[in-house]
């Protein structure tokens, strides 16, 4: 049974990369570069029309996008890998905040990086940009202050909101405030990076924060 994955190198399909690795299932990565906007081929819009990434194309022939219902769809279907907790006040507390990264954070790093297809007058792009930073920093400020386990987010141990947290505080160019602000995203995501599974699939990713050189 093999999963196929179109992503690309520390982009958003890296959280489903490492969910596969966890889950132990065969998959393979299909690259679409985006630095080539790859991702605006016309072969690419056929699997997924919004032309982002990632897209999963399941052993059944299914197409799933948005990086929240891959990870969801892969927990139900594979239990196994006790991706969220079995605990229903652990789990609702797991999609709490993976929800809340992908509603309320995710969509900041689209303003941030491209400032100029939100505002019409080029002359605000640099102010426009400050505002979505001072967004990010807020609210993973918000996401700081509930990690309550340690490592990670529950006390009760690793789920994949986890990942979620790893992957998405990479973004938007905020690594010194990030360092110096988010102790516990810090070592949250450390935890993430030494994991037996995900390992080698954030080594690969992110060559400069491995177990090792991490910080």
């Amino acid at each position: 049974m093999t999963y196929t994955l179109y992503g690309h190198r520390r982009s958003g399909s890296l959280a489903v990369e490492m969910a596969l690795a966890e889950i132990g299932t065969d998959y393979e990565v299909r690259d679409v570069d985006l630095e080539a906007e790859g991702q605006r081929d016309a072969g690419y819009a056929a699997v997924n029309p919004q032309r982002k990434l990632p897209a999963l194309v399941t052993p059944a022939g299914e197409t799933l996008t948005e990086s929240v219902a891959i990870l969801l769809t892969l927990d139900r279907r594979h239990p196994a890998a006790a991706l969220l907790p079995e605990d229903e006040a652990a789990c609702a507390q797991a999609l709490r905040w993976l929800l809340f990264i992908a509603t309320e954070i995710y969509p900041v790093v689209e303003i941030n990086d491209y400032p100029e297809r939100f505002i019409p007058a080029p002359e605000t792009v640099t102010a426009q940009r400050e505002v979505a930073r001072s967004l990010w920093r807020t609210r993973w400020q918000l996401v700081e202050d509930a990690i309550e386990g340690d490592p990670y987010l529950l006390p009760s141990g690793f789920c994949v909101t986890d990942l979620y947290i790893a992957v998405v505080s990479r973004w938007a160019q905020q690594d010194t405030w990030r360092r110096e602000a988010l102790p516990k995203v810090e070592t949250l995501t450390a935890a993430v990076a030494a994991r037996p599974a995900t390992a080698p699939v954030w080594s690969r990713h992110r060559p400069e924060e491995t177990p090792g050189r991490f910080g």
